[in-house]
């Protein structure tokens, strides 16, 4: 048990020294990642292809890059957008990692892109504990998927810097309960934001985009609780200084790992 614990501690510290150098050298291009957490259809790709259009249409230099284990589809949907934008398929991998990431951006991603939106594959457990060298972590949530989410997956809600709600449209059919959503949220992280919106109905429309470009722009940004706490994998995080995290698992942390190698992850995933 206890190797295997070590093993899994060992996985993550790697993850984390590439997710750390990734952020470094993204911020030196200008460029800020929003890495994109949810269940598989809770609405995520229907809301970034409006913002995506939001942006093109404010003249923000945007990009997006969206993971799947199998199937273009959403990176067809988000194309739609006018934006550049890759499909990754990680061939059953539940997650993507800072490496992973590095390897694809290096040669595609387009000189002053101001903000990356990476849309996770779809799933609240295992991306939950990877850093993808982020600014900004955002979970998303549909009124489907009931109130009890966030307690169900305390991890992914508990690290997020942002809260979103989508499909607000149907909540009066499906009798989703806002205010007990709201108050388990609260319960794993107090003081986070919590955004309502409908990509159908064009509710909060703008709300994401706004959120991203402030982080962009090194203003305040929600610092979770289980942020700074230790976790079962042995990790804990320190608040983001500087524009780096620190890290436990999930989070856009780094923990202040030390580069002795001075090795550069984006070149360094070619090889």
């Amino acid at each position: 048990m206890c190797r295997v614990v070590d093993l899994k501690q060992a996985v993550l510290d790697k993850n984390d020294r590439a997710a750390h150098t990734l952020r470094a050298e993204l911020a030196a291009r200008g460029t800020t990642v929003v890495n994109l957490l949810s269940s598989p259809g809770s609405g995520k790709t229907a809301l970034l292809e409006r913002e995506l259009v939001l942006a093109r249409e404010r003249s923000v230099p945007v990009a997006a890059l969206s993971a799947d284990l199998a199937t273009e589809n959403d990176a067809a949907r988000l194309a739609r957008s006018g934006v550049p934008v890759k499909q990754v398929l990680t061939d059953g991998l539940c997650h993507l990692e800072a490496a992973m990431l590095a390897r694809h951006l290096q040669g595609w991603l387009p000189d002053g892109t101001r903000l990356l939106f990476v849309e996770n594959v779809g799933n609240l457990v295992c991306p939950a504990s990877y850093d993808l060298g982020e600014t900004l972590r955002v979970v998303l949530a549909s009124v489907t998927e009931g109130e009890d989410k966030p307690l169900k997956y305390p991890t992914a809600f508990g690290l997020a810097h942002l809260v979103v709600v989508t499909k607000t449209d149907i909540a009066d059919a499906v009798d989703f309960d806002e205010a007990a959503f709201r108050a388990n949220v609260e319960q794993v992280n107090p003081g986070v934001e919590v955004l309502l919106t409908s990509a159908r109905r064009d509710r909060g429309l703008g709300a994401l985009l706004d959120r991203a470009l402030a982080a962009a722009d090194g203003a305040p940004r929600h610092e979770p609780v289980m942020a700074a706490q230790p976790h079962d994998h042995g990790h804990t995080h320190d608040p983001m200084d500087d524009g780096a995290h620190g890290h436990d698992h999930p989070h856009p942390h780094d923990r202040g790992h030390d580069h002795t190698d001075g090795t550069d992850v984006m070149a360094q995933s070619r090889s």
